[in-house]
């Protein structure tokens, strides 16, 4: 298990050079009315303030840039409502490699502009009709693509802990991380950083109570699925986690816990009124677990908010609730 460990960090500590001078290295963010309610020191690593607005540009630059080749010549094909969407469009940019997005019909509408004006062709789908996992597939063998999925891949989630590398690198030390949870991969990358630099240091991932299906499985030790939750949170509705990120999240992550839709609405208001933040719901989970009581923080305590896109209709009725 040690050569296990120290394999993944490894490929964190990689990725972390690839990315040097291609990623925004986001703020952290501290506020003192928060430390005063929370009754801990809080640090919030702002991946609002990354490249596409969130945390998934680390993920698929480091995947991307590995591809050979012939396959970038084909091109690459993903499946996302948004935020991973956009930077598979940005890299593909930036690399010269074709792109191809499928995307749900109800996803929200910031995040499909951002994703063409990046230039990735969008391959609508019906959540209600069919996966977008059976679409990405089909297209994948019809046309050649290489997949870049969203969080169950070994480089994605690699990139996705260089966020808490950075984390620690400029507070240096923390007790406890607190990360949003979707799919797992920045919840599996985000431990093997933390475990890596500092094995007594709790790393805890949080979902909503709408689309608990990791903290299901967390606890059971059994792979659970939520199909389409219907919750605020738009980016932690993958059903399920993944065939890499399930293992990884049983060893490497301490616990897991769910926050309720109103405390969700609550962090997203506190960190706009009170530190100026634009945040959008999947990115407030872990200030929403202490503002809410969910987890109880002692000590130096390091939060990922995972990004900021937001529609303003989501954002004005969240500040006007």
């Amino acid at each position: 298990m040690f050569e296990t460990r120290n394999k993944w960090f490894e490929r964190v500590l990689a990725a972390g050079e690839r990315l040097r001078d291609q990623a925004n290295k986001t703020p952290v963010m501290t506020s003192r009315t928060l430390n005063q309610k929370v009754g801990a020191e809080v640090f919030l690593k702002c991946e609002n303030y990354q490249r596409v607005g969130a945390f998934k540009f680390r993920g698929a630059y480091n995947a991307m840039s590995q591809l050979l080749d012939k396959q970038r010549k084909c091109g690459v094909i993903t499946h996302s409502s948004g935020n991973h969407a956009q930077a598979v469009a940005l890299v593909g940019r930036l690399l010269g490699i074709q792109t191809t997005v499928v995307m749900p019909n109800d996803a929200p509408v910031i995040k499909r502009k951002a994703t063409e004006a990046y230039g990735a062709k969008i391959v609508e789908y019906d959540p209600e009709e069919t996966t977008r996992e059976k679409i990405s597939e089909n297209l994948k063998n019809t046309h050649g693509y290489t997949l870049i999925p969203p969080y169950d891949h070994e480089d994605i989630v690699a990139g996705q802990g260089t966020a808490a590398l950075e984390l620690f690198e400029e507070v240096k030390r923390l007790d406890m991380v607190l990360v949003p949870c979707g799919g797992g991969g920045l919840l599996s990358g985000c431990a093997i950083a933390a475990k890596g630099i500092n094995s007594n240091c709790r790393v805890m991932g949080i979902e909503p109570e709408l689309a608990d299906d990791a903290t299901k499985s967390f606890h059971t030790r059994t792979l659970h699925k939520v199909n389409n939750p219907p919750t605020i949170a738009d980016g932690t509705r993958t059903p399920s986690l993944g065939k890499i990120t399930f293992p990884l999240v049983l060893d490497f992550v301490d616990d897991m816990k769910t926050v309720s839709e109103a405390a969700i609405i609550e962090a997203v208001k506190f960190l706009f009124y009170r530190m100026k933040l634009v945040v959008e719901p999947s990115g407030a989970l872990g200030v929403a677990a202490f503002l809410s009581d969910a987890v109880k923080p002692t000590g130096r305590i390091g939060v990922i908010i995972s990004g900021g896109n937001i529609d303003a209709a989501a954002m004005k009725m969240i500040l006007e609730s």
